[in-house]
């Protein structure tokens, strides 16, 4: 082989090898684009990273508009469409120019500074050649349009933005292809001197609209622009509007968090501008009426808040408070919402929903809140109501008639249908639980809790909570019947069904109808509540950090008022018509008047009455448990119709199961007598004096608590709740007894008066005796540890 042929080989061999080299570096690489968030309003929220999180200020552009193309090209590289990549006259120009000292005029073409801007690094002559040998590389690959779009894509414009299109809406919030002349040239500026041309100073923004000016003036002298254009131009560009990003808010940082990790973990495409659910002024006011009831709560133990504000038929989020203040030494930088914690009573609509749908009980079923005799599991305020329908007792929250719920409708099948809810996630055994399932054992999170609450808040219909248009989202299941969800409302939203755990005119009413249930852990660790209107879904969560014990606060006392004061704000702002957003009955249901006490149909001998709803066809029967008798008020003996009046008058009987009998007995309703006398013949006043025969009442029973029973003390319950009920049965006319604790008289109350013995460890019994000590109990004993 030649001289000549080696030489050409190696040449040959050489570009080979520098092809190789430069060809990775010829790539059109670019970051993960960087999202802008605004607020369903179009109001600016944040700006977060891309799906690596990195915050570049990036966007791509798929279509660069014509005028942008020209003024960029006329500015950076005016024979752009005439080189390779690199422009030898521009490159001899700045080495003569370097050579005299007269100063140095830029050479770098658009290709050149796309390849510096890929792989930053020192100014120097070899780095020089090196990003001239792969803008020659990058322009044959991917043509010169292509390399166009992709310096327009990441030249830096300050402030973190890169990219004309992500400019255009950063300065100016708008699209890159609605650009003016002079919004071009304004930010055609920029990218010169990004530190000191900053739009978000004065200074800065007067420097970009004298820039700007020259660069009008040289698309109008390139004849670019007509006169009348560049007139135009040249005032607008005087009067350029730049929206501030100020610091965001710190109430809405969590938010922003949350939006963040849900981007990432998006399977769809996200477009790089995210109109969010979020609604800014939303946010503002949850902030602030959190703020106004926090150092209420403190006073009382609470260090932290969090809040989740829906729209109930979208379940669109508008609000989302993870803690007071992101900044809050009290780890105000946990987000709540998404902390597991013990949901109380706030369980118990899923299991009166789930019984209820399958038919395991219905509406006018009667739950017996009496003293628990199986269980171990006791009232909160160890007190009894007696016989009453689910309406009452659920929103009595009842923890007694709860677990008798929870029996009927299936542990087993409760715990599975809390899983489809998506209150868990089934990683442990519904024996894990037990029946305390019922009082809020399984730990859950406020963001759980709303997902399952808009189930019952929407007919039954489960779906996903949305943060912004076009999220990706599992189809929605109907986990209940509309019936059944419409049913669980109605009960959370009566006041009067709340009586008498709950006052009226308290915190679950406003006037505005409002469905609402609370909840309490165990030991006063956390206050629940979520209430909802026909529009609207609020959950608030009130607690301390590590989960330790508040001072006797309720959800009722606190979460409530908060939920209450949001929806009451809301529905304030939005000028809604109160009696028109009623929550509707179950559809082709009607009212019926029931005995509370019963569940059948009042016959207006019940003096406790409710209206409860009921399918078509299917009304409950006549009340025949009450019974209206005549009796002699002078002697308390049954008497014929006929018998004068001046001795004759009426009494109510109550006619309850066993079970409820010592109940009935011991709140002034007595089972009927047994023997009534004749009412087919007049009757003598010797025959009226004979008595009747009575129910029992001599005998002395104490029904609470239960004999045998043991009892755990709980070290955290504040000493003025560690309380035991009790209570007791007595005979007619016995008015006071006289409680006796270990053989020794405690203490004397009304006869009908449940009292409350302090817990104290070890063995004790219980007995009642008449006043004067000659009748008494038999005695009960427990165990207390």
């Amino acid at each position: 082989m030649t001289r000549g042929r080696r030489a050409v080989w190696a040449v040959l061999a050489g570009l080979v090898l520098a092809v190789a080299v430069l060809w990775p570096r010829a790539d059109l690489t670019a970051p993960a684009a960087t999202r802008i968030l605004l607020d369903r309003h179009g109001a600016f929220l944040a700006q977060v990273g891309g799906r690596d999180g990195t915050l570049y200020g990036y966007w791509p552009v798929e279509r660069v508009p014509e005028r942008v193309a020209a003024a960029i090209i006329a500015i950076e590289d005016r024979r752009f469409g005439r080189h390779g990549g690199v422009d030898p006259i521009a490159l001899v120009r700045a080495g003569i120019e370097r050579l005299r000292g007269d100063g140095r005029s830029g050479a770098s073409t658009i290709a050149m500074q796309v390849a510096r801007m890929q792989a930053p690094g020192p100014r120097t002559l070899p780095r020089k050649l090196l990003e001239a040998a792969t803008a020659t590389l990058m322009v044959a690959r991917h043509g010169r349009d292509e390399v166009l779009r992709h310096y327009l894509r990441l030249v830096p414009f300050g402030n973190g933005s890169h990219g004309i299109a992500h400019a255009a809406r950063w300065y100016l919030d708008k699209p890159v292809e609605d650009l003016s002349w002079a919004e071009i040239a304004f930010l055609s500026a920029i990218p010169q001197a990004p530190g000191r041309m900053n739009p978000f100073t004065r200074e800065g923004k007067a420097r970009a609209v004298r820039r700007g000016h020259r660069i009008l003036a040289h698309l109008h002298e390139s004849g670019l622009m007509g006169a009348g254009e560049f007139a135009l131009a040249e005032r607008q560009i005087e009067h350029l509007a730049i929206p501030r990003h100020g610091r965001r808010p710190a109430e809405m940082i969590h938010p922003v968090l949350r939006l963040q990790r849900a981007l990432a973990a998006s399977q769809a495409p996200v477009p790089p501008l995210v109109p969010t659910t979020l609604d800014l002024a939303t946010q503002r006011r949850v902030h602030d009426a959190a703020s106004r009831q926090m150092p209420d709560w403190r006073s009382r133990g609470a260090e932290q808040v969090a809040v989740v504000v829906m729209d109930r038929a979208s379940r669109e989020v508008l609000a989302w408070l993870g803690s007071e203040s992101y900044f809050s030494p009290q780890a105000g930088a946990i987000d709540f919402t998404a902390v597991s914690r013990s949901p109380g009573s706030a369980l118990k609509p899923f299991i009166y929903a789930l019984a209820l749908d399958r038919g395991r009980i219905a509406a006018n079923t009667i739950l017996a809140d009496l003293p628990e005799t199986q269980w171990g599991i006791d009232n909160s305020d160890h007190d009894y109501l007696g016989p009453m329908l689910p309406r009452q007792a659920l929103a009595n929250s009842r923890n007694v008639p709860a677990v008798s719920v929870l029996r009927q409708a299936g542990l087993d099948e409760t715990h599975l249908f809390l899983s489809t809810l998506g209150l868990h996630d089934n990683t442990q055994a519904a024996s894990r639980f037990g029946l305390v399932l019922a009082v809020g054992a399984m730990p859950t999170t406020l963001e759980r809790l709303m997902r399952a609450y808009g189930a019952i808040a929407d007919d039954g219909r489960l779906m996903d909570l949305v943060w912004w248009r076009g999220q990706d989202l599992s189809p929605p299941g109907q986990v209940l019947s509309a019936a059944t969800a419409r049913q669980i409302t109605q009960f959370l939203s009566d006041p009067a069904a709340r009586l008498p755990t709950f006052p009226r005119l308290g915190a679950s009413e406003s006037g505005l109808p409002i469905a609402v249930k609370t909840g309490t852990s165990q030991g006063y660790r956390d206050a629940w509540a979520v209430a909802w209107t026909m529009d609207t879904v609020v959950g608030v969560w009130t607690g301390r950090a590590r989960g330790t014990t508040m001072q006797a606060m309720t959800g009722a006392q606190s979460s409530a008022r908060l939920a209450q004061e949001i929806l009451v704000g809301l529905r304030e702002s939005r000028g809604e018509n109160v009696a028109e957003r009623a929550f509707p009955p179950p559809a082709n249901y009607r009212p019926v008047e029931l005995c509370a006490r019963t569940g059948l149909r009042a016959a207006g001998r019940c003096s406790q009455t409710l209206v409860e709803w009921f399918a078509d066809g299917h009304p409950p029967e006549e009340d025949d448990v009450f019974q209206l008798l005549k009796v002699d008020l002078r002697n308390g003996l049954l008497a014929a119709p006929w018998t004068p009046r001046d001795y004759v008058g009426e009494r109510t009987f109550a006619a309850f199961p066993p079970e409820h009998a010592a109940w009935g007995s011991a709140n002034a309703l007595p089972p009927p007598p047994t023997e009534i006398s004749p009412l087919d013949r007049p009757q003598t006043r010797a025959e009226r004096r004979v008595p009747a025969v009575q129910a029992p009442d001599g005998t002395l029973k104490v029904i609470a608590p239960r004999d045998g029973l043991r009892m755990a003390r709980n070290p955290e319950t504040p000493a003025e709740a560690d309380m035991l009920n009790l209570r007791a049965t007595v005979g007619r006319g016995i008015e006071t007894v006289l409680w006796l604790v270990d053989g020794k008289p405690w203490r004397q109350a009304a006869a009908h008066q449940p009292v409350h013995w302090p817990l104290t460890a070890g063995i004790h019994v219980f007995q009642v005796a008449t006043g004067d000590g000659e009748r008494m109990s038999a005695p009960v004993t427990i165990s207390v540890e």
